[in-house]
């Protein structure tokens, strides 16, 4: 049986490199020319020091990957109205937009140094009845980032990979593809800018659960999937520490005390 799974360090056939990075074990794939870095955290928020150094190596990989200098989009995707789904959005409520930031203003209040950043949530298909990659497209085509950070719920083949597992992609990112909702690829070629896919599993497939836990098929499973019981604070501290990872690879420049501050304020 073949799982429905975003992962690719559980897709099979896959080349992987293993290494421990800042106290966390991390995994690099490819897939063609797509990389694809996973951390696994025990407790994504679960405490002080293992979220700080939790959140600098996730700042570290982002950094890696975005160019150095010009602006950058943020795309939250999902359902803000469904939890597991919430991931994309609760991140980008918490990522600090700066693109409007400038000139005199700027300096005045002491961010004139800081780097272009723009902040979306497309929603989706259902409720805004256009396609994410049509929104995205049209917003790259008018402010031109030289890179997109797409952040989403992802689905996992296994149980113990929930809410455990940080994935970032070279390649974009596909909405839906793990529970067989096929939407069009975010990427390079159907937005016009590069696109890092970041993303932590909220869900898991029933029938594929019952192939991990029962060594066969449940009449039915294939139309449910499985989500933890304390969802609600999971999603807010996984995207809590996404939007301050993604800020600090953003701009560095700005602690993350600052960061909590300029959000509240």
């Amino acid at each position: 049986m073949a799982y429905r799974t975003d992962l690719a360090m559980e897709r099979n056939g896959k080349t992987t490199q293993k290494e421990n990075l800042r106290g966390f074990p991390v995994r690099r794939s490819k897939e063609g020319e797509v990389c694809y870095v996973t951390i696994e955290a025990p407790q994504i928020g679960g405490g002080d020091d293992d979220e700080a150094s939790l959140r600098r190596l996730i700042t570290d990989e982002l950094q890696k990957l975005l160019p150095p200098k010009g602006e950058i989009l943020v795309a939250g995707l999902g359902n803000a109205d469904m939890t597991p789904d919430a991931l994309g959005p609760i991140c980008a409520d918490q990522v600090f937009a700066t693109r409007h930031i400038k000139g005199a203003v700027a300096h005045e209040v002491g961010l004139g140094e800081l780097r272009s950043v723009a902040v979306v949530k497309p929603g989706v298909l259902g409720t805004t009845g256009i396609e994410t990659a049509e929104l995205l497209r049209a917003l790259v085509q008018k402010i031109h980032p030289v890179a997109v950070i797409a952040v989403d719920a992802l689905a996992a083949g296994r149980l113990h990979r929930l809410c455990k597992t940080i994935q970032i992609s070279t390649g974009g990112i596909a909405p839906g593809s793990g529970v067989r909702n096929d939407r069009p690829r975010l990427d390079e070629e159907t937005i016009g800018a590069p696109v890092i896919g970041l993303g932590v599993p909220t869900v898991v497939d029933a029938a594929t659960l019952c192939e991990d836990l029962c060594s066969g098929e449940v009449e039915g499973a294939g139309t449910m999937m499985v989500t933890p019981r304390g969802i609600d604070s999971l999603v807010s501290r996984a995207a809590g520490l996404l939007a301050l990872a993604i800020n600090c690879a953003a701009n560095d420049s700005i602690d993350p005390e600052t960061y909590e501050q300029l959000m509240l304020a």
